[in-house]
């Protein structure tokens, strides 16, 4: 008889529980809520798998990655603003210290070392591929009746990219007519055009990911703008994550539907896409109804009549509030408020750890 996922997860807390926190308050004193948290965290997430210990330099000693991966993956749990914060709290608080695997204060790196590991995952795509896992560990056989898509807003703290003026033409050249039904050169294709023709890398590759300008029409009707990035997400029913890709805060909600639609496709299966007007694109529409999946995207109002859904796919799109409660407790609870560093790389992997602590957490409370 196969176990559910549910069942796994209710044995797995029940380990916890009647075993292996016992021992550790033995060991480690009363555990408080944000310790016993980091410990079901880490023990799902399970980071040695992914972590490489490595040989310092000569007459050094072996450098353990991991340790510093479960302080970065406690840095999201305990939603410290900075890494200042967090060596400050490992080197007062004896418990959290043993748990990301330091004995005493003198292990403890500096701001120096966590700031070079940071690098060393964010290019190796270190939480990504941890993400990746935990997905197809807990939700891979799991039928998800909704899919809802959205992006948010991520503020960085670096200037902004200019963009290149176009060059004015010497002399304007008439562009060939096309025949009827003749196709489009991909020159004179739009992005969403071009993408289902493409591979998932050359997707991605194609999307801009440099800081820039961002403009986003607010609840109140008014346009407001910043500086740095667009995360968008692929949110499960359960409020579970199960993929993002960060790009250029300019960068249209529908540029990225298709592509995030393909990773999400490889990773769970699902019935509906439930998106808002930002991604009503006939494109976005035809592919995932290509994928299989009922596409409810809220259409913009082109004429004076209005546009409206059925009573059904109203209420199911009322599902749709998942994936702005996981953006909201991302950038409350989860370190998603406080972007620090710089580069496309580096500032979607801090967003990734917060997201795997964020995932761990939702997963967990499927057995509530």
């Amino acid at each position: 008889m196969q176990i559910t996922l549910l069942q796994m997860i209710g044995q797995f807390g029940g380990i916890l529980q009647n075993q292996l926190f016992p021992v550790m308050s033995e060991e480690l004193g009363p555990l408080s809520n944000k310790q016993e948290q980091l410990i079901r965290t880490l023990a799902i997430l399970g980071l040695e798998g992914f972590v490489v210990s490595s040989q310092g330099l000569v007459g050094r000693p072996p450098s353990d990655r991991s340790a510093r991966a479960r302080a970065l993956v406690a840095k999201a749990v305990y939603n410290f603003p900075t890494t200042e914060a967090l060596i400050d709290r490992l080197n007062n608080d004896v418990a959290l210290r043993r748990l990301c695997g330091w004995e005493t204060v003198a292990q403890v790196p500096d701001k120096t070392v966590f700031s070079r590991a940071f690098a060393r995952f964010a290019a190796d795509q270190f939480p990504q591929r941890v993400h990746a896992a935990l997905i197809e560990k807990t939700q891979k056989g799991r039928l998800i009746g909704h899919i809802s898509r959205d992006a948010t807003a991520v503020e960085a703290r670096e200037k902004p990219q200019v963009k290149p003026q176009a060059e004015p033409e010497a002399v304007k050249t008439k562009k060939p007519r096309r025949k009827r039904g003749e196709p489009k050169p991909p020159e004179q294709m739009k992005r969403i055009e071009r993408q289902p023709s493409m591979s998932l890398e050359e997707m991605l590759a194609d999307l801009p990911q440099c800081c820039d300008v961002g403009t986003k029409t607010n609840s109140k009707g008014k346009k407001e703008s910043w500086v740095g990035y667009k995360l968008h997400l692929d949110v499960g029913d359960g409020q579970i994550p199960i993929s993002g890709i960060l790009t250029s805060a300019s960068v249209h909600d529908s540029q990225v539907a298709i592509p995030l639609a393909t990773i999400t496709a490889t990773r769970v299966i699902n019935c509906y896409d439930l998106m808002d007007k930002g991604y009503d694109a006939d494109g976005v529409r035809k592919y995932s109804v290509s994928l299989g999946h009922v596409p409810l995207i809220d259409r913009v109002q082109r004429g004076e009549d209005p546009v409206t859904m059925l009573p059904h796919e109203a209420s199911r799109f009322r599902e749709r509030t998942a994936i702005e409660r996981v953006y909201s407790r991302l950038k409350d609870e989860f370190g998603g408020r406080f972007v620090r560093v710089r580069g496309h790389a580096k500032v979607m992997a801090h967003l990734m750890f917060g997201l795997l602590a964020l995932t761990v957490d939702q997963i967990l409370r499927l057995q509530t």
